[in-house]
């Protein structure tokens, strides 16, 4: 290896004022004078560390490795000690970076607060991009949303301030966009407070989502646990072309594999198909592997990332890359757990939905299946953009469409929005026409954030209850997760079929085959879709958004007031009693898939993130409840009289009853919100028990104290009532691979037993003993 390489991989990487610049040693200065994006002061780029580790765990192994392991292994705390077994043994971690986006970031920083550390230990960044609105256009939402959020963005400014933290403004862009344009590289362990942060695989970096406990555990400098991944290897061949595009791929995939196929396994793409990809591109088939469970996916570093890396200002880390190329590629030889292969050329557009992202239907069969199933074959509105879809190549695809029907004497016939990734992203489509080209077709430029694909949409095109289609470039159309209305059909596709089909205003439009009727009444065809990968006159940085922490935040204050509705400071969680669980009620059993966004919605919930006490107003308010199939009506087992779930659960805490939850399969599908393990905790909650659980709930879930349960036997469930009383027993003998033991009393006086399975290690016992995480962080201190 040569000498300069292992001086610049222990660069040291500081933002200077007013421009990007990388401070390196001597050695290496004069090969090393790029711009470079921002950097918090102390962080850096150790290829060398990488490589160390996974030389010794490669000989512990003496098996070929593949990316995802290089990466993973990489970042051992101890690769000569770490039991590593794949889908078995918990991992210790010392990840790189830390992200979080501003809903978040506000229970992060609460619970680091709470730990009493002075500083955070690694280089972490807050992104303001799910507070704002989308409702009239880009500057108007823009500035509303600062005056009505100006409580949480001083508190989060000050905060990142005080503890070390960077801040990007609101405007800056989607918290995913932003990193792939500013921190991801290739080789980068990061975990975000966001389940999209697998978006930066795209770049050849191992990026997973979690919740704000897993934040503080790294922000504190602790080792992060994981459980050792499995790797799903999708073999790419063949080359994409025409309409079909890198969205296409993992539409595909989520068909394949479904919302929990890819549940406890990295998924790696490989094979001689990646190269014909875009680096965006790769980073949208990454960020939607988070709909079919996966801890994250990654691609191999190849010239699309190098190219993208010195567009966006850091040609030095490729060069390092370039040295340590071996370590960012799969080994010849190595072993997935599962295989998937896709042939690019034989790939032809997709469409997904509508209610979840797996439903998968090629876009020449939509309209037939939408007729079939009586879906409405209007498309109300089409709406490109979000974390998944809003690159320069995505956004001069959908532009290349819209100047054909522009030509042609045609606007789109549905309501069109367009969301930019980041302001990089809007100030470069503005300089270069593209923006210009998508409003006079009839789109509206939102504010750079996350909008309507999270529900931050004050919709008024429908009525609430309203039945109606809309086709979205996002990543989730669970239901009313867009804008609240359950009668909402969505479906997720590609920025140029969405385009395509709010041209033609309806679902029954394949653009392939079916023609347009032009202004002056002729037919044609939309020609395949072009754009660049990248901009060729580089990108426009647009306006400065960003906060650097000072070198010395200890005077900087933190105001949370006590009056305040939107910010709440944390009390810790009590202590196990050091018994089993005697008599808790059911609260409520789970009919069928429940997210997340059922177990705390988000949308006009949003404002309520820094306050747990509030945000618990809507617990599982959007869970079926199996005894009535209704939504936020259960029977209130004391008073026997019927309530939404919040206000029984919290009739049964003040009165000293605590409660569990029965749900079905992969519990806690989607977003990586720790407020669904927050609020039942808060509320009174001992133990969720369920047929399966997706992971970053379940471990959410341990991280506040719950305990999170399987049923060994899933036709438990259905012995289950609602007026059951529920003892769990063994916890005095609590151990890793142990199942504990529920005693359920039937209402008439019957009684059954039956064995419920934990992933419990021994550090995650000792969180649920001292009664959450942070408890026993503190306790460690």
């Amino acid at each position: 290896m040569a000498s300069y390489c292992l001086t610049v991989t222990r660069l040291r990487l500081a933002l200077g004022t007013g421009a990007r610049r990388v401070h390196v040693s001597a050695a290496f200065s004069a090969k090393a004078q790029v711009a470079m994006s921002r950097f918090e002061p102390g962080s850096f780029i150790n290829y060398e560390k990488m490589h160390e580790n996974i030389a010794i765990v490669q000989k512990r192994l003496n098996r070929p490795l593949t990316l995802s392991e290089k990466i993973v292994y990489g970042h051992l705390d101890d690769p000569a000690g770490q039991d590593i077994e794949r889908g078995r043994t918990y991992l210790r971690l010392r990840p790189d970076r830390v992200a979080m986006q501003d809903a978040t970031a506000q229970m992060a920083m609460l619970q680091f607060i709470s730990s009493g550390l002075p500083r955070v230990a690694v280089p972490s960044t807050i992104h303001c991009d799910h507070l704002i609105e989308a409702q009239v256009g880009a500057d108007e939402d823009m500035q509303r949303a600062k005056e009505v959020n100006h409580e949480v963005y001083n508190f989060l400014a000050t905060a990142g301030a005080k503890y070390g933290v960077g801040f990007w403004k609101p405007g800056s862009g989607i918290i995913h966009q932003i990193i792939l344009e500013n921190y991801a590289y290739p080789g980068v362990l990061l975990i975000g407070t966001d389940s999209h942060t697998p978006n930066g695989g795209g770049l050849g970096a191992i990026c997973i989502g979690v919740g704000g406990a897993d934040a503080v555990d790294v922000m504190a400098g602790i080792p992060w646990e994981l459980k050792c991944p499995k790797v799903i290897g999708v073999k790419l061949t063949g080359s994409l072309s025409g309409w079909t595009s890198p969205k296409d791929v993992i539409l595909k995939v989520a068909g394949i594999l479904t919302v929990k196929g890819g549940t406890g396994a990295i998924v790696e793409y490989y094979g001689p198909g990646v190269d014909s990809i875009s680096c965006t591109g790769m980073a949208t088939i990454c960020n939607m592997g988070a709909e079919i469970g996966a801890t994250t996916s990654v691609f191999p570093y190849n010239h699309r990332m190098k190219t993208y890396l010195e567009k966006t200002g850091r040609g030095d880390i490729s060069a390092v890359a370039d040295e340590f190329h071996k370590d960012l590629v799969p080994d010849a030889g190595c072993e997935y757990d599962q295989v998937v292969e896709i042939n690019l050329s034989e790939l032809k557009p997709h469409i997904n939905g509508p209610f979840t992202p797996d439903w998968a239907h090629p876009v020449s069969e939509i309209g037939a299946m939408a007729q079939k199933h009586d879906w409405p074959l209007e498309v109300k509105v089409g709406l490109i953009g979000s974390c998944t879809n809003s690159s320069y190549e995505d956004m001069g695809r959908a532009a290349s469409l819209a100047k054909q029907a522009l030509d042609k004497g045609l606007k789109c016939k549905s309501e069109f929005t367009v969301t930019p990734g980041s302001e990089q992203i809007r100030a470069t489509i503005e300089r270069d026409g593209y923006a210009k080209i998508l409003r006079d077709v009839g789109g509206m430029v939102l504010a750079n954030a996350c909008g309507p694909c999270i529900g931050q949409w004050n919709r008024k095109d429908v009525k609430m209850g309203e039945k109606n289609t809309i086709v979205t470039s996002y990543n989730r159309n669970f239901t009313g997760r867009n804008d609240a209305n359950p009668a909402t059909h969505a479906f997720v596709t590609s920025p140029e079929i969405v385009t395509a089909m709010a041209i033609a205003g309806t679902l029954n439009f394949n653009p392939e085959t079916d023609y347009l009727t032009a202004a002056n009444g002729e037919k044609f065809k939309l020609e395949p879709p072009t754009g660049d990968e990248l901009p060729s006159r580089d990108f426009d940085p647009g306006q400065d958004t960003y906060q650097h922490p000072p070198s010395e935040g200890s005077t900087v204050k933190v105001d949370v007031s006590p009056s305040s509705n939107r910010l709440q400071l944390l009390e810790p969680f009590n202590r196990w009693s050091g018994r089993d669980l005697e008599d808790l009620r059911v609260l409520i059993k789970v009919k069928g898939k429940c997210t997340t966004d059922h177990i705390s919605a988000a949308g006009p919930w949003l404002k309520f993130r820094g306050h747990l006490d509030n945000i618990s107003n809507n617990m599982l308010i959007g869970a079926i409840n199996i005894e009535n199939n209704g939504v936020n009506k259960i029977k209130n087992q004391l008073s026997g009289e019927y309530g939404g779930v919040p206000d029984v659960a919290r009739h049964y805490k003040a009165n000293g009853v605590s409660w569990v939850v029965v749900g079905d399969e992969n519990y806690g599908e989607g977003s990586s919100r720790e407020h669904a393990a927050l609020e039942p905790r808060h509320l009174g909650g001992c133990a969720i028990i369920v047929k399966s659980f997706a992971r970053i709930h379940e471990t959410n879930l341990k991280k506040q104290g719950m305990l999170p349960l399987t049923f060994m036997n899933p036709l438990d469930y259905d012995k289950i009532r609602p007026d059951d009383k529920m003892s769990i027993t063994g916890l005095e003998s609590f151990v890793p691979g142990k199942p504990l033991t529920a005693v359920i009393k039937h209402g008439d006086g019957s009684q059954d037993s039956i064995s419920l399975n934990h992933t419990f290690n021994e550090t995650q016992i000792e969180w649920f003993k001292a009664g959450s995480a942070l408890n026993r962080m503190k306790e460690l201190q």
